[in-house]
């Protein structure tokens, strides 16, 4: 038989033996080629903590020459300004000592908390139905709020004040009942009711509701609105919606221009001295008009006002900070903490245990 028929007649199961694995890979001809190849092979972590030793290695801080120079002129500013306040005589220090906790002025500075509250509440809440009402489907609804906030955006608050105070000239009484009918279920003179306190908080809070109501509204609209979509194809109702995806949201664009409203408002009622109505800034006025000593009793209403804004500022910090938990990754660090990290990295390196 031949050797082609010999070839047929294997059983077509039995499989050809696998070539045996060499043990050992046989060297390469070229020696310069087995240098080339074990270079090209990585070394492992563990090989380049061996290889690599940062022990000797000293730390030299990043030069930033402009940085140095800039610190140091506003240094040299701040020192300059500091002095002066110290230096100068004419600041009376003294006076401003004697009046700051007076019992005349501490009382002032109640009635103007008082007047901040009562507005800022009210003008936030006002503010509030009428941002909802532009937002509606209504023509009339939003009519409405376009027009308040138009007149009131469009005129001085001092106009405001004073139209408000001087409303008895045009309505000698205010009345409450049913429109069109004599039917009357509360009446009272126009000039018992629109006191200098109710003057200056229906002005205040009226011009604070016409900022509001855009604030708001800016707010809202800034929520993507295709997760309101995404909400009612899940069925959550309309409330829970607004309550528990809208307002969270939109409370990170309206806090801070919210915030600036009522640091405004707290300067703003200074202005309700035109009614001699006894908040801070008037009852300053009516010391310094007897002794005389202007300068030091502005720096007392100032240093006042300063101490509510920066109270403000502190509370707006961690509000914010509370509202930031959908939009960053990690909290913004609080001053405490940035302190403590500031300290932490710029504490000397202990060098005595390096060689």
């Amino acid at each position: 038989m031949s050797s082609a028929a010999t070839r047929t007649s294997q059983s077509p199961t039995e499989a050809p033996a696998e070539n045996p694995a060499p043990e050992t890979q046989a060297a390469p001809e070229n020696p310069a080629a087995a240098d080339i190849q074990t270079a090209a092979v990585p070394a492992g972590p563990a090989e380049l903590r061996a290889a690599v030793d940062y022990a000797d290695y000293r730390l030299v801080p990043a030069r930033r020459p402009w940085r140095w120079v800039g610190t140091v002129l506003v240094a040299l500013g701040v020192a300059a300004i500091v002095w002066s306040l110290a230096t100068n005589p004419r600041w009376e220090w003294g006076v401003v000592a004697q009046w700051f906790t007076a019992k005349s002025v501490v009382n002032g500075l109640v009635e103007t908390l008082k007047l901040t509250a009562i507005s800022g509440a009210l003008g936030f809440i006002l503010g509030f139905v009428l941002a909802l009402m532009r937002l509606s489907a209504s023509p009339l609804l939003v009519s409405v709020s376009w027009t308040f906030s138009w007149i009131f955006r469009s005129t001085p608050l001092l106009v405001q004040m004073l139209l408000w105070y001087n409303l008895g000239y045009l309505y000698e009484k205010i009345s409450l009942g049913l429109p069109f009918t004599d039917i009357r279920f509360f009446e009272a003179q126009t000039t018992t009711l629109i006191s200098q306190f109710a003057a200056a908080v229906l002005g205040l809070t009226l011009n604070q509701a016409a900022y509001s109501a855009e604030i708001i509204r800016g707010g809202i609209l800034s929520v993507d609105q295709g997760q309101l979509e995404a909400a009612a194809a899940l069925g959550i109702p309309a409330w829970r919606r607004s309550t528990r995806i809208v307002l969270p949201q939109a409370m990170r664009a309206i806090l801070p221009t919210a915030f600036n409203e009522i640091i405004g408002l707290v300067k703003g009622t200074s202005i309700v001295y035109v009614l001699a109505y006894s908040e801070l800034f008037y009852t300053v006025q009516v010391i310094y008009n007897r002794t005389q000593q202007v300068l030091p009793l502005l720096l007392v209403a100032t240093l006042w006002y300063v101490v509510i804004t920066s109270v403000l500022s502190v509370f707006q910090y961690y509000i914010e900070r509370h509202y930031s938990k959908g939009a960053v990754r990690t909290l913004p660090l609080t001053p405490l903490q940035k302190a403590r990290k500031f300290f932490a990295t710029h504490a000397p390196v202990n060098t005595a245990g390096r060689k």
